[in-house]
């Protein structure tokens, strides 16, 4: 038989004995919710970000079958007032769902093993409470609070696991929701359970317009405060790893970097960090993740404009979306904005709460993306990502009219599924033709330099021997004028601290002649 309760500290032990980066302000969080009316919460992200790292370490601070004192020396939650009240006080309840869904996954009655293999392992552990003959799990759970005067702590690891993967209809999932219903918004609830934590990859699902569980706290890629810093590595955390490890921090941040999450401006994948520096390279470790599928699926909608606004977000530019008509339910996909909002919940795409808008985050992310669009079939896309590298190439060596040519042929490729009207639009044909000068250069827009805003910018990343590139883009212009207004607004001079040497680059489109012009110098 399986136990679910009172499951010791090994676990979090285990961790402690590897790359332990300090999380443990979480338990101060959710100290101060314990036994008041926000003690159920539910924090959603996506995979490879902590989620159950987090669950077993809050399962060895409050199991009271342990003693993990030791386990928090020299940790935040060592020196916080509430680390006596609770460490290791409760019977704590702990239920991976991911557990249930490989053994019965493809079984009608999940949620009635669910209850029964739960009900087992706490009746086991309470041998001397009379229980009542129910095959209700919360029913059991009175019986022995109201025996004993405990109170529960109870700790779902992937809660959503059964909504996101269960392939026999709606109907076990809704059983799934009411049970939670029942034991968590139940009249009983607040006289059982001490404190509930949920983990999952989607927020609490929605019943029209309303959670099904809405006396949950929810904590999300989209509205994370005030737990943001616990979500991910930090800037400062990744740096001080990369010091320790002898990495080079550019090289993660490239990689690796991108989220910007509530109040957190910069937020890293962890386990990616983690992988990277055991290994001591960085690479595509998102692979692994199990949502690839998804997302071939999600990218392929038939809505107006999404193959357009991907390819936007693949070319380094950013998309609107509006995250709040997403049921919290992958199988129920409406319009553009649910395909979006879905993807920033599964890590594929990073959300900007102040701009409301959406972009790849980062170098493995975009990898992943751009196997997902293969996977689909998009030629014309493909084709242009595979020509970058030599238009790179024919940039750097001066030849200005090929890549004119070069800039011709992305364009013509994808003149289908992209709006080509402004120098934006021209921005996002140059971002994707260039798309792999990602791996030499930090690719600007609009950046700061001179007495302006230079249209894009090439900086090389560190221990990349190549020059700066400035490039001006003009509508219906003159590349001329283009290299004219980069010497004017001195955009090279702001350039001396990444290279010695700069490359200007002036890049015209004429909308009669539907041809774009180029012309380089070096300074």
């Amino acid at each position: 038989m399986v136990n679910y309760i009172n499951l010791g500290n090994e676990s979090f032990a285990s961790t402690r004995r590897g790359e332990y980066i300090d999380k443990t302000g979480l338990i101060a969080v959710i100290n101060d919710t314990l036994f008041s009316d926000s003690r159920f919460t539910c924090v959603s992200r996506c995979r490879r970000f902590g989620k159950s790292l987090a669950a077993r370490m809050l399962c060895a601070y409050y199991d009271k079958s342990c003693d993990s004192r030791e386990l928090f020396r020299g940790l935040e939650i060592k020196n916080h007032p509430t680390f006596e009240e609770h460490l290791n006080k409760y019977p704590v309840i702990y239920i991976d769902m991911t557990n249930f869904m490989t053994n019965y996954g493809h079984d009608n009655k999940i949620v009635d093993y669910f209850q029964a293999d739960v009900i087992k392992s706490v009746a086991a552990a309470y041998p001397d409470v009379q229980l009542s003959n129910s095959e209700r799990l919360m029913d059991v759970l009175i019986d022995i609070a109201s025996a004993t005067g405990e109170r529960f702590v109870v700790i779902i690891d992937e809660w959503d696991a059964i909504c996101r993967e269960f392939e026999r209809g709606e109907k076990a999932m809704d059983e799934y929701v009411n049970l939670l219903r029942r034991m968590f918004k139940s009249s009983d609830a607040l006289s059982v359970f001490a404190g509930v934590y949920m983990t999952g990859i989607l927020p609490i699902k929605k019943y029209k317009t309303e959670s099904a569980l809405n006396n949950f706290w929810e904590y999300s890629m989209i509205d994370p405060e005030p737990l943001s810093r616990f979500f991910g590595f930090t800037r400062d955390e990744v740096r001080a790893l990369c010091a320790k490890h002898g990495m080079p921090y550019e090289e993660l941040e490239k990689w690796y970097d991108g989220y910007s999450i509530g109040d957190e401006p910069s937020m890293f994948n962890p386990s990616s960090v983690v992988k990277a520096l055991a290994k001591r390279r960085c690479s595509n470790f998102w692979a692994t993740t199990g949502a690839f599928e998804a997302v071939t699926r999600y990218i392929q909608m038939d809505f107006d404009g999404l193959q357009g606004d991907i390819v936007t977000m693949l070319a380094g530019g950013s998309c609107p979306v509006n995250t709040t008509s997403f049921q919290n339910d992958p199988a129920i996909i409406n319009n553009k904005n649910d395909v979006f909002t879905v993807l920033i919940h599964l890590g594929y795409l990073a959300y900007d709460r102040d701009e409301r808008r959406c972009c790849v985050p980062n170098m493995e992310v975009a990898g992943e993306l751009r196997n997902a669009i293969e996977a689909n079939n998009w030629t014309n896309v493909i084709t242009t990502l595979y020509a970058s590298e030599d238009l790179l190439r024919d940039l750097l060596d001066g030849e200005a009219e090929r890549v004119a040519e070069g800039i011709d042929a992305a364009h013509e490729r994808n003149a289908s599924i992209l709006k080509y009207n402004d120098e934006n639009a021209l921005a996002c044909v140059i971002n994707l033709a260039f798309y792999t000068a990602r791996n030499k250069y930090k690719i600007i827009r609009e950046m700061p330099a001179g007495r302006g805003f230079a249209d894009m910018v090439f900086i090389p990343w560190h221990n990349v021997n190549l020059p700066a590139i400035v490039v001006e883009l003009k509508w219906k212009q003159s590349v001329q004028t283009a290299l004219d207004q980069i010497r004017e607004r001195r955009y090279p001079e702001s350039m001396r601290d990444y290279t010695g040497e700069v490359i200007l680059c002036g890049i015209n489109y004429d909308k009669e002649t539907k041809v774009h012009t180029c012309v380089i110098e070096r300074v």
